[in-house]
Parts: structure tokens; C-alpha cells; sequence
């Protein structure tokens, strides 16, 4: 029964240290995470935000398709017929 009370003391403590960082301390935190990642070259930002471009705009096009054969659709044989 001491194992388990020992262990719960243990969890606490590591519990009591993590809440007594700063509030603040998170931006700092945050600061050391964006120096650590890869930032990409200027080449592939202009070459994957060419590739969202074209994506959307084929996307805008299926899209506004199917709109237009839908609304011929209801026009013409829902509210004639």
C-alpha cells in the first residue's frame, strides 16, 4: 500500500510543476516550437499555392456544373411539368 501512495505523491508533484509555469510562458514556448519547424522556400510557397489555385478553381468549376444542371433541372421539368 506505501508502492501506491508513493506513486499518487509522485503524480502529483509532476502535476503541481507542470500547472506552475507562467501563463506567459506559453508564448515563449510557442516561440521555441516555430524556430524548430521547416519552413518552406519561396519556390515551393509559390508552387503549392499555384497547385490550391488551380485545385479550387476546378473544384469552383464542378461545382457551379453541377449547380447550373441542378437548377435547369428543377426549372424545367419540376415546375413546368
Amino acid at each position: 500500500m506505501t508502492s501506491r501512495g508513493q506513486k499518487a505523491k509522485a503524480v502529483k508533484s509532476v502535476a503541481t510543476s507542470a500547472k506552475k509555469k507562467s501563463r506567459l510562458s506559453f508564448f515563449g514556448d510557442a516561440v521555441e516550437e516555430l524556430k524548430k519547424a521547416r519552413w518552406p522556400t519561396r519556390q515551393e510557397t509559390v508552387r503549392l499555392s499555384i497547385i490550391v489555385l488551380i485545385v479550387c478553381v476546378v473544384i469552383g468549376v464542378i461545382l457551379g456544373a453541377l449547380d447550373y444542371g441542378f437548377s435547369k433541372f428543377f426549372v424545367d421539368f419540376i415546375l413546368a411539368g
